[in-house]
């Protein structure tokens, strides 16, 4: 594999048991359910907001996200209402269920494209909404080792331990999952396309969402870099770590685990949208009918 690039842990092989990580020292932990441990534990509710309310959070955020996040976009009525088709498209593929009001964070693999949206979603008929978004990269196409990153629709489960980057330079001087303190979130295995080879063969890849190297690599960001995960700006991993974008399931774990407590931080105000879904398209593939 490409040294200083991988984001995703090594490809399982056929007999050998999953490697534990994507960095040495500072992998994913698998975590057993605590009801299983302790069925008397008591998880607090998610939070839970009525249409209104929960528009206005996503206003604020929005007008956060345009101060705090550098090349931040929002798509025009007509590109917001198409990342939103996309969106619900490939959440019913998913069998996905919306039931409270959440943030989803919604990335498009398309090479021409390679940009994350924040949306809105809303439970029954209420009318979803784009917050906007920024550049990212995905999994690259035609590099030995290399895998598409998948489409689905994937939970920020706590049967899985995310963990921080330790800012580790390689021999090339480069930091693959960005400056030391970096969130890294742990989608859990996922079953991937090779990239490099014609058949598109499938293998499996340690799916994560991280930052990537400030110096060298970042500027890099709207095109297709990764070995299959989603690298994303460091200001959109700062932003989306201090407001639990995606950390709803996250917070309710580290109400009874300390190990979740350690990782979020502090001075975290997690929004009340908080969410726990990935949600991959391919907007090349999934072209509307009109």
């Amino acid at each position: 594999m490409a040294a200083g690039l991988a984001g995703c842990a090594p490809p399982v092989h056929a007999g050998s048991p999953a490697p534990p990580g994507g960095v040495p020292g500072a992998g994913p932990v698998a975590i057993a359910s605590p009801i299983e441990q302790n069925p008397a534990i008591d998880i607090p509710p998610l939070p839970s907001l009525d249409d209104d309310a929960a528009r206005a959070e996503a206003v604020r955020l929005a007008a956060a996200m345009q101060r705090d996040i550098p090349h931040f976009m929002t798509p025009s009525p007509a590109g917001a209402a198409e990342w939103i088709r996309l969106a619900r498209t490939q959440l019913a593929q998913g069998e996905a269920i919306v039931d409270r009001a959440q943030v989803l964070m919604v990335v498009d693999r398309n090479p021409r494209v390679q940009t994350v949206c924040f949306i809105l979603a809303l439970p029954g008929d209420g009318a979803w909404q784009v917050l906007g978004g920024t550049r990212v990269s995905t999994g690259r196409a035609g590099r030995k080792y290399y895998y598409l990153t998948p489409t689905g629709v994937f939970v920020n489960s706590p049967d899985r331990l995310g963990y921080r980057a330790q800012g580790t330079r390689n021999e090339n001087g480069i930091r693959g999952i960005g400056a030391k303190g970096m969130r890294v979130w742990d989608m859990g295995w996922q079953w991937a396309e090779k990239g490099w080879l014609p058949s598109r063969e499938k293998g499996q890849i340690r799916l994560e969402i991280h930052a990537t190297d400030p110096d060298f690599l970042e500027s890099r960001l709207g095109h297709p870099a990764s070995e299959g995960c989603v690298r994303i700006p460091a200001a959109l991993n700062v932003f989306m770590d201090r407001h639990g974008l995606l950390d709803a399931l996250y917070e309710q774990a580290a109400s009874y685990d300390g190990r979740f407590r350690a990782l979020l931080p502090r001075g975290r105000t997690p929004t009340p949208l908080t969410g726990d879904k990935l949600v991959v398209v391919d907007s090349a593939s999934q072209a509307g009918s009109g």
